[in-house]
């Protein structure tokens, strides 16, 4: 049993088991989920606080946010709030809190230590120059004429480095590992670079900043993270986090150590911050919120819940290697939760009017109908049925193919919880558009009265809204933002690729026990999709996006 259990671990599972067996002890696991504070949190991001929140939570030891905020130029306060809410709304609770600028001091000492050991040097050479002098892998990389400067004056100049002496871009502070390497990381990489910007947390104090290759590591080390699980971008790297740690490691403590798992790629999405910045910063998307984004306040606000979001992650699993999953998977799991937790309500988007013309004028009454069929106690609820209501025009044809199981002259539907009705007659406008069904009821065929004629069966069920009790609604029928399935590795902008049909606002009805519905509730509008209650909401203007359609339509569009 024991041998089925570890087969069903996954590979970060599994190392951290075998150092557990080999005598590490359990007290000192510590995770991490270390974000960049320049953008917002994204599907991407999603996989690696669920792989390190969750380890948390199956080893029951801490997991630290920490914000490895090392350039003042691209970051903000605004997205260090973003990230997090997400991390909070996602359902997972971190230890410290945690910045890299905290240890800004302490990085500082550290590559003082290395200058006086001979492992540091400052090179006065352009970027240009030292990517020119790296080379590529396959060729041997050229020496800096500054590596042998003397360790005073290392010391001297990276002192006056610090103390604002020089121009931005003048010079920086190198590791001296080696210009051979096969793995070009290890080219003696730049530790600190001159920047003379205010910081968000340590303000003008500082005019030099560390590399993220520099700080990552040794963050970890600081705050005694076992395992520094990131995506497998920075395998790479990985010989360069091990020789900065290295330089520094007391062995009376716990020695981080990196390893990497495939990062969540989805189809018809981009994940790159730069690129998703572009979709904000020119107003392609409304912001960083926006519900086709592939951010966690995106999806949030579209709809999609916590549950659904890690039941993907479940599902996509922990690899080791690249790979793309399907945008539909996603939909999948969404679909699947609203299902379970939804309610059930009426609302027309494309409204036509049908007026029964045997039904008592001014006359009306409740009707009881179901909230939820997949849940018995979610109960039931009365809604108003009136002479007029409005149907879906989609559910309407004149004359109609064999397998239209709808609304035609002639022909009969219950509408959902009420009565069965026939199509009599239509009102067309001069341009041959119907303006008005003209229908009759079966008095006796009330839903759940027990007669005979309320048990006929006819092949059509219609949702609709009685007129006179109708609650205007706007609709948000949001779809895929790209028309390409993997926009990223098109020639060309990706821009270009961008689905022009990805939102359409329309006007509708929905019955009116949803007047007063707060922002985020979730409803299945029924026959139509999931929606949820948009942000941009007012008592009196209720704004409703498409969460999710009722069925995967992609897969129609895509077999086509």
């Amino acid at each position: 049993m024991h041998q089925e259990e570890k087969k069903s671990l996954n590979f970060l599972e599994q190392i951290i088991e075998e150092d557990l067996e080999n005598g590490f002890p359990k007290e000192k696991l510590r995770f991490r989920f270390p974000p960049e504070p320049n953008g917002y949190l994204h599907v991407g991001h999603i996989k690696a606080i669920w792989i390190n929140f969750g380890l948390g939570q199956k080893y029951n030891v801490p997991v630290n946010l920490r914000f490895d905020d090392t350039n003042p130029v691209k970051e903000d306060q605004e997205y260090v709030d973003a990230i997090r809410k997400d991390v909070e709304w996602l359902g997972y609770t971190w230890d410290k809190e945690c910045y890299a600028s905290d240890y800004f001091q302490q990085l500082y000492e550290w590559a003082i230590k290395l200058i006086r050991e001979g492992k540091a040097y400052v090179d006065n050479q352009t970027s240009e120059e030292m990517n020119e002098q790296k080379k590529n892998p396959f060729e041997e990389g050229i020496e800096s004429p500054y590596r042998n400067r003397s360790i005073e004056e290392n010391l001297d100049l990276f002192q006056r480095m610090k103390e604002g002496e020089f121009e931005e871009g003048s010079c920086v502070l190198r590791a001296k590992i080696d210009m051979k390497s096969p793995n070009m990381n290890m080219r003696d990489p730049v530790m600190y670079r001159i920047l003379k910007k205010h910081h968000q947390r340590t303000g003008n104090d500082w005019c030099i900043y560390p590399l993220y290759d520099w700080t990552h590591g040794e963050s970890d080390y600081i705050e005694q993270v076992s395992h520094s699980l990131c995506s497998l971008e920075f395998e790479n790297h990985r010989p360069l986090y091990e020789w900065f740690l290295d330089q520094v490691y007391d062995p009376a403590k716990v020695k981080s150590k990196q390893r990497e798992f495939a990062r969540l790629n989805l189809s018809y999405t981009i994940t790159s911050k730069r690129k998703l910045l572009r979709l904000v910063e020119g107003n392609y998307v409304s912001g960083w919120d926006d519900p086709r984004m592939p951010t966690v306040s995106g999806m949030r606000r579209r709809g999609y819940t916590p549950e659904a979001i890690k039941d993907f992650m479940e599902r996509v699993g922990v690899a080791k290697r690249d790979n793309i999953i399907d945008f539909a998977l996603l939909e999948f799991t969404v679909r699947d939760h609203l299902n379970k937790i939804a309610p059930r309500v009426m609302a027309v988007i494309n409204p036509v009017k049908v007026v029964i013309t045997n039904y008592p004028e001014n006359s009306e009454e409740n009707v009881c109908i179901e909230n939820n069929p997949e849940n018995s106690d979610a109960g039931e609820r009365e809604v108003p049925f009136s002479r007029e209501i409005y149907i879906e025009r989609e559910d309407f044809m004149e004359e109609a193919p064999k397998k239209f199981f709808r609304l035609t002259l002639g022909g009969e539907v219950r509408l959902k919880g009420a009565y069965i009705i026939k199509a009599e007659s239509v009102e067309k406008d001069e341009n041959g558009v119907i303006q008005t069904i003209y229908c009759t009821y079966d008095d006796k065929s009330k839903s759940g009265s027990g007669t005979e004629e309320s048990m006929r069966k006819v092949k059509g069920t219609l949702h609709w809204v009685s007129v006179k009790h109708a609650l205007p609604i706007e609709v948000r029928i949001y779809d895929r933002l790209f028309k390409e399935e993997s926009p990223d590795t098109q020639e060309g902008d990706f821009l270009n690729f961008l689905n022009p049909d990805s939102l359409k606002t329309i006007h509708g009805f929905a019955e009116p026990g949803l007047n007063g519905t707060k922002i985020g509730t979730k409803y299945q509008f029924q026959r139509l999709g999931y929606f949820a209650v948009d942000d941009d909401s007012t008592e009196n203007h209720l704004i409703f996006n498409r969460t999710v359609t009722l069925k995967d339509t992609w897969a129609k569009i895509a077999n086509k």
